[in-house]
């Protein structure tokens, strides 16, 4: 009677990385044994080297992590700001004199804009006028986009989709930037110190095995 043969099973992920982790420690056992004019020295500039990739790669986890809260945080903010703020439109009235306002300034992304007299209505009917920084191409007569809070009065305009996504690959950059000094930083320190550790071993070395190898220690001393 024929029996029909199982599938076979699939070991589970924590199972398959113990077998991994135990065949790596294996094969690191073995290219030990392979080199056995490897020094303790060298064995350390191997595990600095390996400190040094684990922690980025764990850094940079940590900081996808951290950009990725920030960017949800900043986008409930940006909800809550569209939900309290109001936007309408700022008729141009005229633009200041230049002793008041310079020559512009860079402000609000990478548009420049002037300080410009315009007038709007607030949400309670009421009629305003003040001065708020609009585009520099914006002529006296048009309009112009303004975001105001209930009392009417001018406010920042919530951030864009755009403007947040910006705004986390910039932090995530200057994290990741920060992570490598400081990782980069820490590993030349280190091997710094193995090479002054293999430099003193060497002399101590050939202090020793210079002697016997050149015959001086065979010859005889002079009274």
């Amino acid at each position: 009677m024929s029996r029909t043969p199982r599938p076979a099973r699939t070991a589970p992920p924590p199972r398959r990385a113990g077998r991994a982790l135990r065949l790596a420690l294996g094969r690191r056992r073995t290219v030990r044994a392979r080199e056995p004019l490897a020094r303790p020295v060298d064995r350390a500039r191997s595990r600095a080297w390996l400190a040094a990739g684990l922690a980025l790669v764990l850094g940079l986890a940590g900081v996808a992590a951290a950009a990725v809260l920030g960017h949800r945080a900043a986008g409930r903010t940006a909800e809550a700001d569209r939900g309290r703020l109001h936007r309408t439109e700022a008729l141009v009235l005229g633009r200041l004199r230049a002793e008041d306002t310079g020559a512009g300034r860079w402000s609000g992304g990478y548009e420049k804009r002037v300080d410009t007299s315009v007038s709007w209505t607030s949400p309670d009917g009421l009629a305003r006028t003040g001065t708020v920084e609009v585009p520099r191409s914006a002529a006296t007569g048009s309009t112009v986009t303004l975001w105001v809070d209930d009392d009417g009065r001018p406010a920042t305009p919530p951030a864009t989709a755009v403007g947040l996504v910006v705004g986390t690959v910039c932090t995530g950059l200057a994290g990741t930037a920060a992570l490598a000094a400081l990782i980069g930083g820490l590993l030349a320190l280190r091997l710094r110190a193995l090479d002054r550790r293999a430099a003193r071993d060497w002399e101590r070395s050939w202090a020793h095995w210079e002697p016997r190898w050149s015959g001086r220690a065979s010859q005889p001393q002079d009274d």
